[in-house]
């Protein structure tokens, strides 16, 4: 059996949230097994300022997925760091902040596995469990599906399509490893188009955006000098995306998550759906990812 892992030591990390523009600090520390990811705001000393990272505390899902607690206290863009955090197995946490959004970093998941990968992970005496998918659960809202699908294995599929020369139609399909993750997703970056710039701004977003932490398309194609990462970035920044916002399940999930044209919104959708409807899942020892299910491992 797999036992649940936190991290072996603190460690920390700074940069600005890619839609406030404010500079942050942000720590992440060992925690004892059955925390979960917990993130403190330490700005925040007047109430209570603790928020579990759960599918029912997301309160926005516009660009970037934000997490309350009761009190209204928030903190945004969180799923690049839980993408990471699923991605390299990482159970439990406290996600120390001063501020109110994540630092982008480089616009993916791959600085967070670093700092994780640079201090290492510790394993836990409480045995590590998953939320194994028993039936199909979809949902469909403004031309975008999701669905979870029985299978033996986490599983990410996701397809997208733009209407630019640069993406098109795009999709990934990946298992959900640590080794594939950080080969394959983690260093995926985020992206956006030129012309929307300024209707951000005047939103109060993509303040922090820049050719540092995001690909940026013009017409013509990818503005940025380096070019891309992956000749799919695009498409797998969504599924990092996806990833990120599934581990607010609370756990890995064993099952296939296929999804077209996915966004935070509908993601988050699915995953209450699954998570409210109890004859669509259960709970089930980790062992390698390998569903424990006799009946559905031999079907």
């Amino acid at each position: 059996m797999i036992n649940r892992q936190t991290l072996a030591a603190p460690v920390v990390c700074a940069g600005v949230g890619l839609h406030t523009g404010e500079r942050v600090r942000l720590a992440l520390q060992p925690a004892p097994s059955g925390t979960g990811v917990v993130f403190i705001r330490s700005d925040v000393t007047d109430q209570d300022n603790r928020i579990e990272a759960r599918a029912d505390a997301v309160t926005g899902v516009r660009l970037g997925t934000t997490i309350a607690n009761e009190a209204g206290v928030s903190v945004a863009t969180v799923e690049h760091l839980m993408a990471a955090l699923a991605g390299v197995g990482v159970d439990d946490v406290i996600v120390d902040i001063d501020g109110p959004e994540l630092p982008v970093m480089d616009g993916s998941s791959m600085p967070f596995v670093e700092l994780i990968h640079n201090v290492g992970l510790k394993q836990q005496a409480m045995p590590r469990r998953a939320i194994q998918v028993l039936k199909p659960v979809t949902v469909e809202t403004e031309g975008r599906r999701a669905s979870f699908l029985p299978a033996l294995k986490p599983m990410i599929e996701v397809e997208i399509s733009f209407e630019h020369q640069a993406v098109g139609r795009q999709t990934c399909v990946f298992d959900v490893t640590p080794d594939i993750f950080a080969e394959d997703i983690a260093g995926a970056r985020t992206f956006g188009f030129k012309k929307d710039f300024d209707t951000l701004l005047a939103a109060g977003l993509a303040r922090g955006g820049s050719m540092d932490n995001a690909i940026v398309l013009d017409e013509t194609g990818v503005v940025n000098p380096e070019g891309l990462r992956f000749n799919d970035e695009f498409v797998r920044h969504k599924a990092l995306d996806a990833l990120g916002d599934l581990y607010l399940a609370g756990a890995p999930i064993i099952g296939r998550y296929s999804a077209s044209r996915p966004g935070h919104s509908i993601n988050n959708e699915a995953l209450r759906a699954l998570l409210n409807d109890p004859t669509a899942w259960k709970w089930v020892p980790m062992r390698g990812g390998v569903a424990q299910d006799v009946a559905l491992a031999n079907s």
